[in-house]
């Protein structure tokens, strides 16, 4: 079975051939400035702007805990939103991650990563500002993607140590 490839380097200029998607988590309140978003943002307008039209459509669509958003940023790049995140505060309710809702949105990005026989490409989603843990992030990506036969890179960025263990202040959403 293939593996997670981990790399230093920065998750919105994925590496290698074919098309790919870049996967990341958001909230479930429309909140789009921290984190690994504006990385997103300061290289392509679009997936702010569907996210943003996403939740404010909210009645009429799929949004919420659990749901994906791909848009497309070049001619074989992908964005995925997806929702995995209740709130955007940690405090008395704990972190705002939920392990459910990464792993329900996961079986949706594999979906969508086989139809376009796509690479799928992340920081350690849920990890960051979300306050997740990557030991429990890690074995959802491994079965829902990576024993799919999808092909995954993980992003470290900044100065992180490359630990599979830890988490990065900088991944995640």
């Amino acid at each position: 079975m293939p593996e997670i490839t981990f790399v230093r380097g920065d998750a919105t200029t994925p590496s290698g051939k074919g098309p790919k998607i870049i996967a990341h988590v958001c909230n479930d309140v429309g909140g789009w400035g921290k984190g690994f978003v504006l990385a997103l943002s300061r290289r392509w307008p679009e997936p702010e702007r569907a996210y943003r039209a996403w939740h404010r459509d909210r009645p009429h669509n799929d949004f919420g805990l659990g749901a994906v958003q791909l848009v497309q940023v070049g001619p074989r790049t992908w964005v995925a939103n997806m929702v995995g995140q209740r709130g955007i505060r940690t405090g008395g309710n704990g972190v705002p991650v939920r392990y459910d809702a990464i792993d329900t949105a996961l079986t949706g990005l594999a979906t969508h990563a086989l139809a376009l026989g796509a690479s799928v490409h992340m920081p350690r989603i849920g990890c960051g500002l979300a306050g997740g843990k990557w030991s429990r992030v890690e074995p959802l990506v491994t079965e829902r993607l990576v024993g799919r036969g999808i092909s995954v890179t993980v992003y470290d960025h900044g100065d992180h140590t490359g630990n599979r263990a830890g988490g990065s202040a900088r991944a995640g959403g």
